[in-house]
């Protein structure tokens, strides 16, 4: 059987399909040569274990916007089952079940025409369970690499992120956008390294880089730009809540913990508030890169 590895934040992903060639363009710039064993496995072409989902606990559920469905997480006997269904289509459901085992996903996706935005979902959350595993996070943000660091910017949706990191590409020399949405932090001899992901929400920017973290700042509209550095419990309850975890498992959360506890003591936290203008821009860049 033919395989295809794709190597995320130096974990490596080994599918037994070709995951650009059916539509997730954004895994190309991760591509590997096949050799050695991988860290997880993408059986696309099994089907999902049938099993009645009404004896399984239920984790999570949330809402896919990019592909306008539902989606719900449960605790299987070996691991998990993340089940997604069309708004309005309840005849179509697609299961991911999770091995944690042998971290090994299956899946009935193939079992009818595949629905790229889902195929991109269900991989995301296979990737966030191997990633606890690596002592490493994805944490829902827009990284800008500027001078060779990384500056992540946090928020709620609507807050301003790709904005903000817009401006930055428009009025600071040499600041590209690295990842708009779903950027993987790892420490590697006591640095915090950012990495580049195939997950960029709406913004297509999928780079295969890894880059030193400089600073984490939280962004939050006002009428005026005005930038502090947030005491530790601040940055900590500033950064907890945008990383990507199985907070339904002690030990996952525990492990999270340590490595925000990590972050916030490797570099410096603020709060920026802002208008969406170049000042914005410029009061952030003298702050946290300019010193």
């Amino acid at each position: 059987m033919t395989h295809y590895d794709y190597i995320i934040a130096d974990v490596r992903l080994r599918s037994e399909c070709d995951l650009v060639a059916l539509g997730l363009r954004g895994f190309a710039p991760f591509m590997a040569e096949v050799e050695g064993d991988a860290d997880c496995l993408f059986a696309a072409t099994d089907k999902a274990k049938s099993c009645d989902v009404q004896t399984l606990k239920k984790l999570s559920e949330s809402y896919l916007a990019e592909a306008d469905a539902e989606g719900v997480l449960y605790k299987s006997a070996d691991g998990y089952l993340y089940r997604i269904t069309p708004c309005g289509n309840s005849d179509r459901v697609t299961e991911f079940a999770i091995d944690t085992s042998t971290m090994r996903m299956t899946t009935n996706i193939f079992e009818g025409a595949v629905d790229v935005a889902i195929l991109r979902f269900g991989l995301w959350i296979l990737f966030g369970v191997v990633l606890a595993s690596h002592n490493a996070i994805a944490i829902h943000s827009s990284a800008i690499e500027c001078e060779g660091r990384v500056v992540l910017f946090l928020g709620e949706s609507g807050t301003g992120k790709s904005t903000h990191t817009r401006l930055w590409r428009e009025h600071i020399t040499g600041a590209r956008l690295l990842n708009d949405d779903s950027p993987i932090v790892r420490f590697i001899d006591g640095k915090a390294i950012i990495y580049g992901s195939p997950w960029s929400g709406k913004t297509p920017c999928y780079k295969n880089m890894q880059v030193p973290l400089k600073a984490v700042v939280r962004l939050s509209q006002a009428p005026y730009n005005k930038i502090a550095r947030l005491a530790p419990l601040q940055a900590f309850a500033s950064l907890m809540p945008a990383c990507s975890c199985k907070r339904w498992d002690n030990e996952a959360m525990s492990s999270l913990h340590k490595s925000v506890e990590k972050t916030i003591t490797m570099v410096p936290c603020y709060h920026l508030e802002c208008l969406p203008d170049e000042a914005a821009a410029m009061v952030c860049y003298n702050a946290v890169l300019a010193k």
